[in-house]
């Protein structure tokens, strides 16, 4: 069984998420809440799978809350839930480190899907970059600046030759899917890497592993 946490101000959209997954069979909401500071206890007490994280809060940032959820419980997988998703957010969702980034207005049946999805360890919010082009370009562009600023120091690379290979084509935005084809292997030999790469470089996501293999002189992007 799925453990969801639901944080809302608005009592009434909790209990409505809570309804509708309720009728998914997998899935259970252990707590929900309003959020402020005390609410991070409750979740480090219920150990949730899940957390689903409403941006409307006045009294604490959405999106500190989740970073802050990330650095104590970096097994728990965050998903934002927007009233009116945008660029912008999406970003500072990205970097927060969030499993997936969706707009209020989901239907039960797919937030079901993304909720059994970031549970399994996958993150929906990558594949979000595809319909973001702005938002991929901000990516590159602090990808860019971090290759250009990485002190030049000896470090012995933790990953394997193909490890690297395929680090490299995350870092340009190629799905696992699209990584097997060019590869030639199976989608699930490269989620198997993906893995590993995120084990060995200690990351909580791709995007993440790719930021600490730039920092780490293990990648680079040049620019065309």
């Amino acid at each position: 069984m799925i453990r969801v946490f639901v944080i809302d101000q608005q009592a009434l959209f909790r209990q409505g998420v809570r309804s509708s997954l309720s009728q998914a069979g997998d899935i259970e909401v252990c707590g929900e809440a309003e959020a402020d500071e005390q609410v991070v206890s409750t979740i480090e007490t219920l150990l949730p799978d899940v957390v689903l994280l409403g941006t409307d809060s006045p009294s604490l940032d959405s999106l500190e809350m989740c970073r802050i959820i990330k650095r104590r419980l970096p097994s728990v997988a965050v998903v934002i839930l927007s009233p009116q998703p945008n660029d912008e957010q999406f970003f500072q969702a990205l970097k927060a480190q969030a499993s997936a980034y969706l707009g209020k207005a989901i239907t039960p049946e797919d937030l079901a899907q993304v909720v059994r999805l970031c549970a399994h360890g996958e993150h929906p919010i990558n594949e979000g970059l595809l319909s973001r082009p702005k938002v991929a370009d901000q990516i590159l562009q602090q990808f860019h600046e971090l290759s250009r600023e990485k002190e030049a120091a000896s470090f012995v690379s933790p990953l394997t030759l193909r490890e690297t290979e395929i680090l490299n084509y995350m870092a340009q935005g190629y799905l696992n899917k699209q990584i097997a084809e060019i590869l030639n292997v199976s989608e699930q030999t490269i989620k198997n890497h993906v893995t590993s790469i995120l084990r060995k470089l200690n990351a909580n996501a791709r995007t993440h592993a790719v930021v600490i293999a730039i920092k780490k002189g293990l990648i680079s992007i040049s620019r065309e």
